[in-house]
């Protein structure tokens, strides 16, 4: 690459054309080695390096060439031999040693790289030598992308005709794909952990292996604890006993390994090769066009067959940044092969993440553009070259005021050395970091963990359905103290519990525990029947939890605007989201696209949005909440909402700001609500974001004599009185 690069390419809200020096160190010392964990001296007690002799193995094998997860082929199996493919694998020269040590050990820590075949082989291995004696083995994944295709691909692996759903499944949230005859079920933490409020024991598992530990999901941390648990009470009441594996591309081991009681490590390679990592010489501004810019660089020099890897932070970044590119390779003075562009974030539908690993025609480049989903999720084959933005997006919650920030902000260098390991996986690869060498060194070593930053009432309420208050919860990272009380006091607000010392819920609590969604959310649905606005509120909710269906490219906002208008309603963004969605179900199957593009409505979401409440549907029959409808009166829609949001409610203040009721904070509308500038006096909210300023997002408007009516005794304990002053 030279040393210098500058772009006329167009990202995100700019306007005008920005030149971005992209400046690498070209540099033979940049490059890096993935996969040599042993170092010099002896390894640490109880750790063990599993390889053909027992010593370290460089002879890395060559990697299948075409579609993989963890490092294995998803299509052209027809040509290849499956049982030779899972040969190739690093890990299979390891079974029986694996299989040994599985059998000796209750709890196992297993290192590896991604691409050694771990997630796909160690349940296989585990059935072939009957350890899981006929119970079912769970492998818990962060994501729904990585359950579902690792499933498909063992299942293939499988063979004997069956498909996902026979001996191989998965559930994920709102799909469950498994029967009676599933014995290896692929399942998201979350998931997983929603199964132990009814079987807090999980008797159904012989093993399970929580995968991709090092993420610290929320979920995840919770199910260390309830996993370890549910062993150890198995174990003293001479139940079947439970086996836990634990897996990862990276971790701290001491802190893991001491947490579950001191268990032996086991480190195995990965199938990795030399990486080149280069440098900017100086920090970029704009890493939107620098991404692009650099994509164009490789893409007038690489062979056609070098795959693509882009990290950006979250959809509106990457679906900018795949028309760009898409535009842009279409130009006549465009020098390179034909472009196929894919996406990858968290929001899309499954048949819309599984399309990252479809092969593309002979002679075409792919290029996929992901979030970090695509750092140790999903391996996905033929990648030559990564983009490494350096930035990722995290929200924080801040329970002293109430407010959640939505940052974008730096990577930790396990998250850095993760992305460019994505570049190593079949072949010499190359990793462009757009960042300087030392803004990397000033990154964090690792994230940090979910729990400590996140809003915890959701995770709080499932720990109190099995039985659990979280404060004497053994967490492998205890949470902020100020966190857990504000879970608990938001719980006692929404009826869940008694008392924030309370270890039971009330019976409406239990009802709230079986819907996966925020606890006021599940709270809407549960009082929409003394509304008559059954249908309307499980419709909205829906909407509020998936991926906003509103596209808004920046180069085209005032048409999607205007496009939509006829949707707007005066009473907020919920009633006019629930117009939109009503609108579309009128729509005949033969028009949705037309009619989706049309209004700049994000088709993949709105089916999502189907999905999700077809499957909150069937919770609501189980509750016995029956369907209503309030047709016209969306009075009652507002009224329902209120019920479930009413410690969301902001009040005008001086200089056109908003105060919440709750914690007192100054704040704006969001200038993409539909009611910016029409100051409504009262207002429930979605949710308070910090960006660069407090904004409240979602809204819809209140009647001021609503608050006592709904909310009599919130609102009294915060003073409020109905002339609007507390």
């Amino acid at each position: 690459m030279s040393s210098a690069l500058y772009s006329k390419y167009n990202v995100g809200s700019k306007t005008k054309s920005s030149k971005v020096p992209l400046k690498f160190k070209i540099n033979s010392s940049d490059g890096m080695y993935f996969g040599n964990r042993n170092g010099n001296g002896a390894s640490p007690s109880k750790k063990m390096k599993l390889t053909e002799n027992g010593c370290a193995n460089g002879n890395a094998k060559r990697a299948i060439s075409f579609g993989t997860i963890n490092g294995v082929s998803l299509t052209d199996t027809k040509q290849k031999n499956i049982q030779e493919q899972r040969q190739r694998l690093p890990i299979f020269e390891h079974k029986s040693k694996i299989i040994q040590l599985i059998r000796k050990n209750k709890t196992l820590i297993i290192l590896s790289e991604a691409g050694s075949g771990k997630t796909t082989q160690i349940p296989q291995f585990i059935t072939a030598a009957k350890i899981h004696d006929e119970g079912r083995i769970a492998i818990t994944q962060p994501r729904r992308v990585a359950a579902i295709s690792v499933a498909m691909r063992v299942a293939q692996e499988h063979g004997n005709g069956l498909s996902v759903g026979d001996y191989v499944g998965y559930t994920v949230r709102f799909e469950d794909v498994t029967s009676k005859k599933t014995k290896i079920k692929f399942v998201t933490d979350g998931m997983l952990l929603r199964e132990a409020i009814n079987d807090r024991l999980l008797l159904q598992y012989s093993v399970i292996i929580l995968d991709e530990a090092h993420e610290r999901t929320i979920h995840t941390d919770v199910l260390f604890g309830i996993v370890k648990k549910a062993q150890k009470v198995r174990e003293e009441r001479n139940l079947a006993p439970l086996k836990v594996i634990i897996m990862s591309a990276t971790m701290d081991v001491d802190h893991f390994a001491q947490y579950f009681n001191d268990c032996p490590v086991v480190y195995l390679e990965g199938r990795t090769y030399p990486i080149n990592v280069h440098f900017t010489k100086q920090p970029l501004e704009d890493y939107q066009t620098a991404c692009v810019a650099t994509f164009f660089q490789i893409h007038k020099q690489a062979p056609p067959s070098d795959d693509v890897l882009i990290f950006l932070t979250g959809q509106e970044e990457i679906e900018t940044c795949a028309h760009q590119i898409r535009l842009l390779a279409k130009d006549p003075e465009v020098e390179g092969p034909p472009v196929k562009v894919y996406t990858l974030y968290a929001a899309q539908p499954g048949t819309q993440q599984m399309a990252v690993f479809n092969p593309t025609p002979y002679g075409t480049r792919k290029v996929i553009i992901s979030t970090n989903i695509a750092e140790t999720s999903v391996t996905i084959s033929g990648i030559k070259y990564v983009i490494d933005s350096g930035m990722v997006k995290t929200r924080s919650f801040h329970p002293s005021t109430g407010l959640e920030s939505l940052k974008i902000q730096r990577i930790s260098r396990e998250q850095a050395d993760q992305r460019t390991g994505r570049a190593g996986r079949e072949s010499d690869g190359i990793c462009y970091r757009l960042y300087t060498r030392s803004q990397f060194e000033l990154m964090n070593k690792s994230s940090i963990p979910e729990i400590q930053k996140a809003n915890l009432s959701s995770v709080c309420l499932q720990l109190l359905a099995l039985g659990i208050h979280m404060l004497n919860f053994d967490f492998l990272d205890k949470p902020p103290l100020e966190s857990v009380e504000a879970a608990f006091q938001e719980l006692k607000l929404l009826g869940a519990i008694e008392s924030i010392e309370s270890t039971n819920l009330t019976p409406f609590g239990k009802k709230l525990a079986k819907f996966p969604l925020d606890p006021k959310y599940a709270k809407i649905l549960l009082t929409a029947e003394n509304y008559g606005c059954f249908k309307e509120a499980l419709t909205v909710v829906a909407l509020l939890s998936s991926e906003s269906i509103l596209l808004n490219p920046p180069s085209r906002r005032e048409q999607s605007q205007l496009s939509r208008q006829k949707f707007n309603s005066g009473y907020g963004d919920h009633i006019t989201l629930l117009n939109i969605y009503m609108a579309f179900e009128n729509i005949g199957k033969d028009n949705v696209k037309n009619w989706c593009q049309e209004h700049f409505i994000n088709m993949r979401n709105i089916l999502y949005v189907r999905e999700v409440k077809n499957q909150l549907k069937e919770i609501c029959k189980k509750c016995d909440i029956p369907a209503s409808s309030c047709g016209g009166d969306i009075d009652q829609l507002r009224k329902c909402l209120l019920a479930g949001l009413y410690m969301n409610v902001a009040e005008l203040h001086k200089d056109r700001q908003y105060i919440t009721l709750d914690k007192r904070q100054l704040t704006q509308i969001h200038p993409s609500s539909v009611v910016h500038g029409q100051l409504p006096h009262y207002v429930i909210f979605t949710e308070v974001v910090q960006t660069t300023k407090c904004y409240l997002r979602d809204l819809t408007t209140l009647e001021g004599d609503w608050l006592n009516e709904i909310a009599p005794d919130y609102f009294k304990s915060i003073n409020f009185r109905s002339n609007g002053h507390i």
